[in-house]
């Protein structure tokens, strides 16, 4: 499957982003997805994650409460809405196709988006 992440942009601290993912290529449905980052200097992190059917997620204990992933499959299409953007929010944000969730982790991750950059000003 091929992934393409958009959405990321320069925002204020307190302020909203989407981030969206599009697939193409095989069954959408076939893969659970997640958002991960990667801040300079860091490792990249697992944000959130959702399952083929969009009943079972999971999210970072860093943005619980303030992200939600969700997954439109007739659209082919996986979400992440960004609200209280905080400046340690800032990284590049990439999504990926795994084969399923497996408590937090997204297993078997056989495609990356190209990442999308999220720039939150203090």
């Amino acid at each position: 499957v091929q992934l393409q992440a958009s959405g990321g942009g320069l925002v204020e601290a307190g302020g909203s982003l989407r981030l969206s993912c599009a697939a193409s290529g095989r069954t959408f449905t076939s893969y659970a997805m997640g958002w991960f980052r990667q801040a300079p200097g860091k490792e990249r992190e697992n944000v959130a994650t959702v399952n083929w059917s969009g009943d079972t997620t999971y999210y970072a204990d860093s943005v619980k409460g303030r992200f939600t992933i969700s997954r439109d499959n007739a659209k082919n299409t996986v979400y992440l809405q960004m609200n209280s953007l905080k400046p340690e929010d800032t990284a590049v944000y990439y999504c990926a196709a795994g084969s399923r969730i497996f408590g937090p982790t997204l297993q078997n991750i056989g495609s990356w988006g190209q990442g999308t950059l999220v720039t939150v000003s203090s």
